[in-house]
């Protein structure tokens, strides 16, 4: 879904008098008081869909981590024996009002990814300027066989239903920020993380892999928020689920 690198966080031009925003960087993981912005976004902020969209993350991702079982240990065996690193990578998001999380996959790079984006890009500064607008590389050397395989099908993202079944995710929202994109958030911005961010939302089912512009994700995002209920919901897992078959609908 996203490079598996947060480097360059310096790089992004952060604007330097908006206190708000790197006061929240400051304070991942704690509640911080954030500015009020009108929104008709929160329809879900009730109580019962609060309650009843909790439950179906729980059912679905409890479900989903049992029954598929079999298929995850096949699948670390084959990132094991593929090259040499840990079987899961964990890189930091921002959830739902800013409070930080470790997000999990399925590692899908070499062991030194970092290394060798930061050699990259030293190299090559249209690289660079790639990497620091989209947050990843169109063709990424640093992805392993099995790494290609997984991010066309989607699989490397199956380990975050442990994100779902912790209430740290949902199955169907925003699409979850790194703090180096946070930082670069103004007001409108800011009305994504009143949400849990998903595993699939607006963003993913309308072409992640061809969505280039910043702005684009932000508008999705705040569409699916607009939209919101239930049955939206399952709308967006169901298309998910035919676009998993599309070969065309994997990450680059």
């Amino acid at each position: 879904m996203t490079a598996q690198s947060s480097l360059l966080s310096g790089k992004r031009n952060p604007r330097k008098d908006n206190s708000t925003s790197m006061a929240v960087l400051s304070k991942r993981g704690q509640k911080v008081k954030q500015p009020k912005v009108k929104s008709k976004s929160l329809s879900f902020q009730g109580l019962y869909g609060e309650f009843f969209k909790r439950l179906f993350d729980i059912v679905f991702s409890l479900s989903v981590l049992i029954l598929f079982s079999p298929i995850y240990i096949i699948l670390a065996l084959l990132i094991v024996i593929s090259s040499k690193g840990p079987v899961f990578y964990v890189q930091e998001r921002v959830g739902r009002n800013y409070r930080s999380f470790n997000c999990i996959k399925f590692r899908t790079m070499v062991n030194n990814a970092d290394t060798i984006l930061a050699e990259m890009m030293a190299a090559s500064p249209n690289l660079r300027e790639e990497f620091e607008t989209n947050f990843k590389l169109k063709t990424d050397p640093r992805i392993t066989k099995v790494g290609h395989f997984l991010r066309i099908t989607s699989l490397d993202e199956f380990p975050q239903f442990w994100n779902v079944l912790k209430g740290e995710m949902s199955l169907v929202g925003t699409r979850p920020p790194t703090p180096d994109e946070v930082e670069r958030y103004e007001v409108p911005e800011w009305q994504r993380l009143d949400v849990k961010p998903g595993m699939t939302g607006e963003w993913q089912v309308n072409g992640r892999s061809k969505v280039r512009s910043f702005e684009d994700v932000i508008r999705l995002d705040l569409q699916y928020q607009q939209n919101w209920t239930l049955v939206y919901d399952l709308k967006l897992i169901f298309k998910t689920i035919t676009i998993l078959f599309n070969k065309n609908s994997g990450a680059v």
